[in-house]
């Protein structure tokens, strides 16, 4: 690909993945690679096992993306065999890392919440298919999952760049597989994720519920594992929670070591902070404005680093120096729970005082009715169950009238985005908090040096 087809190429590329989101871009559009461009012809190469539905399914977007991108319209060719002449990129490459670089052991920050899954982690990327087969992480959303599956494929691809890593998630693996059966192109699928030394797939919970992936996934696991292939697999959940997989999918899983990885807490929050300021190379005018965002900021990594920057932005855009005082001024009204710190509470606790708050009964908390006047505090109730108790998805919905955990994940998304963007909504969920809350506020003190262990 020569210099100014590779630029087109990109720009088409970042269209693209705005356009799907990045999920199914990745699974689909980006391992397409720019052939050959005339003044009339673009030609792209596309996987032999996907090409035929990648053009059904996006072929008009690739020819109007294209379009925008040169200003005019030509046509778009999608082939899956290149021409000998043609210097083009194979897809079916050796390894098939994440694609993040950036997510490696080094950055990654060591705390009591993630020790055992760190170190788990990089016991099988020392010693592939000896160590822990299968390794299956586990953990809520933005605690680092995703970056030490990333860590594990950057390691083994560095020191052993003739191993077959495949990398993927459950989603794109359940993609693929529909994909190759509507083309009949199993065979090719079963190839490529069973002739492999190493499988690393994220959110394996994704599966649930999805029949013939999960018989499909099941003998590729067999298949791997039998071979003395390493598998790694991470999830929202621990395989006992995941009751919609079959049974023989989760033995599977908890047969190898289970390591669970849990919300940071203060010290690690402040350290994971240090490190992204002195990665991003931040300058802080006061080091108490990283305690103050880590105050503010409790269960979620990807939250705690989206607070640090929208501090940063708004000292930079403002002139102002960064210090604890603006950290406090411009996160209070996202995350007014600063220096609120949730003890236990018990499920019976948290629906107790949401019928209290919201003036309904105790099984009209608990009962099928969807009006708004029930529906919502119910909601409400889910959300603080999960963010003040240290009970499973799957223990909440049953204590909500025997519902299902997805009903559980659904209410803490819809109520977390009402929150974000409606004051009043925000302002009552605060109350009812602050109601099943106490103050344990300390002031703990930390290293300011960045490579020195909190």
């Amino acid at each position: 690909m020569n210099a100014e087809l590779e630029h087109i190429w990109t720009q088409v590329q970042d269209q693209l993945a705005i356009a799907v989101g990045q999920a199914t871009y990745h699974t689909w559009l980006e391992p397409l690679r720019a052939l050959e461009l005339s003044e009339r012809r673009l030609v792209v190469l596309a996987p032999p096992h996907s090409c035929r539905w990648i053009g059904d399914r996006f072929g008009a977007l690739l020819h109007d993306t294209v379009a925008l991108v040169l200003g005019r319209a030509i046509d778009v060719e999608l082939t899956s065999q290149p021409n000998a002449h043609q210097s083009a990129t194979p897809f079916d490459t050796p390894s098939q890392p994440l694609g993040n670089p950036k997510l490696t052991f080094e950055q990654f920050v060591i705390g009591d919440c993630n020790r055992l899954a760190h170190a788990a982690a990089l016991a099988v990327t020392e010693m592939p298919a000896h160590a822990y087969n299968p390794l299956f992480i586990c953990g809520p959303p933005g605690v680092g999952k995703t970056h030490l599956l990333n860590s594990i494929a950057n390691l083994l691809l560095a020191h052993n760049p003739g191993l077959t890593v495949r990398c993927t998630t459950g989603e794109a693996f359940t993609n693929e597989f529909l994909a190759a059966l509507a083309s009949g192109h199993t065979e090719t699928f079963k190839t490529r994720f069973r002739h492999i030394d190493v499988l690393l797939i994220d959110d394996i919970q994704f599966l649930e519920r999805k029949t013939k992936t999960e018989e499909e996934f099941f003998h590729t696991f067999n298949a791997l594992h039998d071979g003395g292939r390493q598998i790694v697999l991470t999830s929202d959940r621990p395989p006992r929670d995941l009751q919609a997989l079959e049974d023989r999918l989760r033995e599977r899983f908890q047969a190898g070591l289970v390591a669970d990885i849990a919300p940071p807490d203060l010290s690690t929050r402040v350290a994971i902070l240090r490190m992204r300021a002195y990665r991003d190379h931040i300058e802080l005018d006061d080091e108490l404005a990283l305690i103050t965002i880590a105050e503010h900021v409790h269960s979620n990594v990807r939250a705690l680093e989206g607070a640090l920057i929208r501090t940063v932005a708004f000292s930079s855009l403002t002139g102002r120096p960064l210090t604890a005082d603006l950290a406090e001024e411009v996160l209070h009204r996202l995350y007014p729970q600063a220096h609120a710190h949730a003890q236990p509470r018990s499920l019976a606790d948290i629906q107790n005082a949401a019928c209290q708050h919201f003036g309904l009964s105790r099984d009209e908390l608990l009962s099928s009715s969807r009006t708004a006047r029930v529906a919502w505090p119910r909601q409400v109730a889910m959300y603080l169950a999960r963010e003040l108790t240290g009970e499973s998805l799957p223990t909440i919905g049953r204590s909500f009238g025997g519902r299902d955990h997805t009903t559980v994940l659904h209410a803490w998304r819809r109520t977390s985005a009402r929150i974000a963007d409606d004051d009043a909504s925000r302002q009552a969920v605060e109350r009812l908090r602050r109601s099943l809350t106490v103050d344990t506020h300390r002031n703990p003190t930390f290293s300011p040096h960045p490579d020195r262990p909190a």
